[in-house]
């Protein structure tokens, strides 16, 4: 077993692409077969595996998400840190904070449109922080 943490400085509410710091690393420490366990340390940002070509796709999961969880919403009460506070919450609880991707020969076993992604649900930049723990076969 192996164990690293990627750091991902975000710029606000959007989608980063972070498949390919993932494969980085698993060449580096040579993984030609296993399986790659992702956890998010973050109660206001989440993971996902969503089309990677189209920026039109995430646009679109953004305009759905913030019709469905709207910002400010008054019946929320917890907003310590803004009016995005509890719709960041929310959007990672509906979410996921983790996935299990195989890998072969040094790489997320993908398909060919799919790509992993940080979904920062903040309005402004944070520093996230992604575990990963890989399973050798």
């Amino acid at each position: 077993m192996k164990q690293h943490i990627i750091s991902i400085e975000t710029l606000g509410r959007s989608m980063y692409r972070i498949d390919q710091d993932i494969d980085r690393w698993l060449t580096k420490v040579n993984v030609p077969a296993g399986l790659c366990h992702l956890f998010i340390q973050h109660t206001s940002a989440s993971l996902l595996i969503t089309e990677n070509a189209d920026p039109d796709v995430h646009r679109d999961l953004e305009t759905w998400m913030n019709s469905a969880v709207i910002d400010g919403d008054p019946r929320f009460r917890h907003d310590a840190e803004g009016p995005d506070d509890m719709s960041a919450h929310i959007r990672s609880v509906l979410t996921q904070t983790s996935l299990s991707v195989p890998v072969t020969e040094n790489r997320l076993a993908l398909g060919t449109w799919q790509g992993i992604y940080l979904w920062e649900h903040r309005s402004h930049p944070h520093r996230r922080k992604v575990l990963l723990t890989v399973l050798q076969s």
